[in-house]
């Protein structure tokens, strides 16, 4: 998955076409990623203990990785990775501006 934790993505479909965000984590074994303030779901939670009251939560949900694209933090465009192999390092590679993220 060429999309990692911390890294800045910019979402190409979906209702939050066009915003970007953070990467708070990364799922890869379902090929999803939590981004901040991206994909907000509203959830209702029954209260645990007498006397409290129940609540509306806002949380954020999962978005396919298929979504978004990575943005460079060196040119600052949104841009595809292509992998390079140096022995035993692997790196990835902006295909815009060729300089490794």
């Amino acid at each position: 998955m060429k999309i990692r934790k911390k890294d800045t993505v910019l979402i190409i479909s979906g209702k939050d076409r066009g915003r970007k965000g953070k990467v708070l984590e990364a799922l890869p074994f379902r090929e999803k990623i939590l981004v901040e303030g991206i994909n907000i779901r509203k959830k209702h939670v029954k209260p645990k203990k007498q006397g409290e009251k129940g609540q509306i939560m806002e949380i954020a949900t999962p978005i396919s990785i298929s979504n978004v694209k990575l943005i460079c933090p060196k040119c600052g465009k949104a841009v595809r990775t292509k992998y390079k192999v140096e022995g035993k390092k692997k790196s990835r590679v902006c295909k815009k501006c060729e300089q490794e993220i």
